[in-house]
């Protein structure tokens, strides 16, 4: 249940500082001071394990040098018997020599950049006891703190001219109802009058504010709140970081994507803004009024004329087609840049003369480099390949971006402008996959019972014998919209299923993006039709085949994907053996008002249940997987989380609970401490394991 923002992409592959740290808490790296770094892992087998899952170094995060020759970036290598990870910056130049190690600490730096001078590279921190900006020379010497800021800080960005930075914030709420609890010290009860109390995997406590600095090199002074204690959230939680606040080419004014609602309201509604703040005026403007859906991550032109951003048309729809739009700053034209264009796009950034936009964008099961043309309204497709690109940084002639498979964890490449050609920069688990067989990845396109081409995508165990009858498992994807592409995935991770002797068949079925915004489309108020039948397609048309066994076959998801396997288990007609659902909606009415992003629920599912004369509505709830328990004969492992608050665990319990109720087959296992992620090296591990105990158990 992610937006299409590609962040929502953002979360997986570690773009913003805070979702390739999000199992760092400074609470965690307090307890223990011990640098975490490369693991020494000597296999005893060429076959992925969840030890060895773990001990992939994640690249993150790339920065390229105001002179354009050497590149910044992030490595987080996590420790088992610690239980936590480590991030430590590295630098190397866009030719992929003069590899170096920057850091060396037990506190993760992140949200590091280059100075514009490029002669010191500021990162956050928490060194200090709070996270605040530090920075070092460009070979890691002269390690220093800068601000020393109440409470910390959460991401910032330097002023081009460097007598600035802005800089993000938590700003606690104030509690309205504070006379109840006078003489109360010990009292923990909460009282809330209105809804979004409580968001993703955190009880609402604190608004994220912008805010800028007097910076003269050594220290930051005379901060500022831009938006003046007002109620919102800027950048927008849980996804939005440092990406959605940008300094204009003068350093006069502060770009920052906001949504000023609250309470019911900011629950109904995706409308966020792109404002423009004036230093000089203290003036506020809106500069997307009147654009209903989400606008984020604004983005100024080197040549101070145009200001760049994603758009969604329609409020309340947070998978609607992510649009590139321009504003000419002088006249305030708008300019839809991708008009025509049927693919979502992310990850902006200009060209050094202003004249190109760079960005990325999933089509058929990949994501690639584009470039949109300015003057002529046009876009250029520049790479090719099995593979997805999900950000990118300039360096001359050159682009430097970060790129994964379902194979190959994230690394560098540096991509020709010209060609689209690509060279590998960083071999940071080189080492590991070298011991490491992978199995084949196959495209097959396979045709809907409406006569659709659907493509999905097979993965076969590392040592595949054609001769031989595998059990199958259908990855039934979550979103419901979003991609299904090349990324690894370091829980969902296909390779590890397919070392398990599991041969993988994932559809991109109607929902997923990547195939047109009509496609993408058609799940909603459709959960339990097309993209069900697109399932039962798929996994009939690869049980033909000589080396899948039709009677050891397997369905697992989670969140939208944990959906399917709970309608499925009551509506599968005997074909699988066995289900994994994880963090999915079991009832759908109770769903709908225990989550907390209501214009999701109004979207998806057509309303509210006691909306009784809503067509769309009334086949939701009515096709809900609670109503078809009944059916239920297939042995089930349900997985959740406390944390979870977009599928509360309550669903996954009711599921469990009526498993066991009517003598099927259950296992429960449940993470006090984890949300919608399981982000934790051990508890990854106990999921992966318990996990393959289960299929073994009945497909094996």
């Amino acid at each position: 249940m992610k937006r299409v923002l590609l962040f929502l992409v953002l979360m997986l592959t570690g773009i913003l500082f805070w979702s390739c740290d999000s199992s760092i808490s400074t609470k965690d790296q307090d307890e223990q001071d011990i640098v975490i770094g490369k693991p020494e892992l000597n296999l005893t087998s060429d076959i992925m394990t969840p030890e060895a899952l773990w001990s992939f170094g994640r690249v993150s995060g790339q920065e390229v040098s105001p002179d354009g020759k050497t590149v910044l970036y992030g490595v987080t290598y996590y420790s088992i018997e610690q239980n936590k990870g480590n991030r430590e910056l590295y630098s190397v130049e866009k030719n992929g020599e003069n590899f170096k190690r920057l850091t060396h600490s037990p506190k993760s730096e992140f949200n590091a950049m280059w100075r514009p001078d490029g002669k010191k590279i500021g990162f956050l921190t928490s060194e200090s006891g709070s996270v605040q900006l530090w920075e070092i020379n460009p070979d890691g010497t002269d390690r220093t703190q800068i601000s020393n800021i109440e409470n910390g800080i959460t991401g910032f960005k330097y002023a081009l001219d460097q007598t600035r930075i802005l800089y993000t914030k938590e700003v606690y709420i104030e509690n309205k109802f504070e006379e109840l609890y006078k003489d109360l010290p010990k009292a923990t009860g909460r009282i809330y009058d209105d809804l979004m109390y409580r968001h993703w995997d955190h009880w609402v406590e604190s608004y994220s504010h912008v805010f800028y600095a007097d910076y003269d090199g050594a220290k930051v002074w005379n901060d500022k709140d831009i938006l003046k204690g007002e109620p919102y959230q800027a950048p927008l939680k849980p996804f939005g970081g440092i990406e959605q606040v940008d300094w204009s080419a003068d350093s006069k004014s502060i770009a920052y994507t906001c949504k000023k609602l609250t309470g019911k309201a900011a629950t109904l509604s995706t409308n966020s803004d792109i404002y423009l703040y004036n230093l000089e005026t203290g003036k506020t403007k809106n500069m997307t009024k009147g654009m209903m859906g989400f606008d984020v991550a604004p983005l100024f032109s080197p040549d101070g004329n145009y200001i760049a951003w994603e758009s969604m048309e329609r409020e309340g729809y947070e998978s609607d087609q992510n649009r590139l739009f321009l504003m000419n700053l002088e006249t305030g034209e708008k300019i839809y840049a991708s008009k025509g264009f049927d693919q979502n796009g992310g990850s902006l950034l200009w060209s050094e003369n202003s004249k190109s936009i760079y960005f990325t964008s999933d089509w058929h099961g990949t994501f690639q480099i584009y470039r949109s043309n300015v003057d002529g309204g046009t876009i250029d497709k520049l790479t090719e390949g099995m593979h997805d690109y999900r950000s990118v940084a300039l360096a001359g002639d050159k682009l430097i971006a970060s790129r994964n498979s379902m194979s190959m964890p994230t690394e560098l490449y540096a991509v020709n402008i010209s060609d689209g050609k690509a060279q590998q920069i960083t071999f940071t688990n080189k080492d590991l996959l070298d011991q490491l067989t992978m199995g084949k990845v196959e495209e097959r396109w396979i045709k809907t019972s409406d006569n659709k081409d659907m493509l999905t995508m097979i993965i076969y165990p590392p040592h595949f014998d054609p001769n031989k009858k595998y059990p199958a498992l259908l990855y039934c994807k979550g979103g419901p919209q979003g991609p299904l592409s090349q990324n690894f995935h370091y829980r969902w991770n296909y390779q590890i299923m397919a070392a398990n002797d599991y041969i993988i068949v994932a559809p991109n079925r109607r929902g997923v993006t990547g195939f047109g915004q009509e496609w993408t489309e058609q799940i909603s108020g459709d959960y339990h039709g097309k993209s069900m039948d697109d399932y039962l397609v798929a996994i009939d048309e690869m049980a033909k085949e000589p080396f899948i066994d039709e009677n050891r076959l397997g369905a697992i998801g989670a969140s939208a994907g944990g959906y399917a396997v709970f309608y499925l288990a009551g509506n599968h007609d005997g074909r699988f053996k066995a289900f994994i659902a994880h963090d999915g909606i079991f009832n759908e009415e109770a769903q709908y008002l225990e989550t907390e992003e209501i214009w999701f629920e109004n979207w998806d599912k057509g309303g509210p249940f006691w909306d009784k004369n809503n067509k769309v509505a009334r086949e939701t709830y009515a096709h809900s997987p609670h109503k078809f328990v009944q059916n239920w004969d297939t042995p089930i492992l349900v997985i959740h989380s406390e944390l979870d608050y977009r599928v509360v665990f309550t669903q996954g319990m009711t599921a469990f609970n009526a498993a066991v109720l009517r003598d099927v087959p259950a296992e429960f296992l449940y993470f006090p401490d984890e949300n919608h992620w399981v982000l934790q090296p051990q508890n990854g591990i106990l999921w992966q394991r318990t996990f393959f105990n289960w299929l073994d158990k009945w497909l094996k």
